[in-house]
């Protein structure tokens, strides 16, 4: 099965019986990362973490006095 990478555009082509091949056939809204592209995100991602650059997405729970 021939894929194309989100990111970088790069097509590669995988083995039809992967797990990650029928899940990209059965489920459009999956979509293919290369190892380059995922690796160099999860570096990057690290990178943040290990910085204390993160932020808090869930947002922070305000206190009711009244409660």
């Amino acid at each position: 099965m021939r894929v194309k990478c989100v990111l970088c555009d790069k097509i590669e082509s995988i083995d039809s019986d992967r797990p990650l091949a029928k899940k990209l056939r059965n489920r459009p809204i999956h979509t293919y990362m290369c190892e380059e592209c995922s690796k160099r995100i999860s570096d990057r991602t690290r990178e943040r973490h290990d910085n204390g650059m993160t932020f808090n997405q869930q947002g922070r729970e305000e206190k009711d006095d009244y409660i």
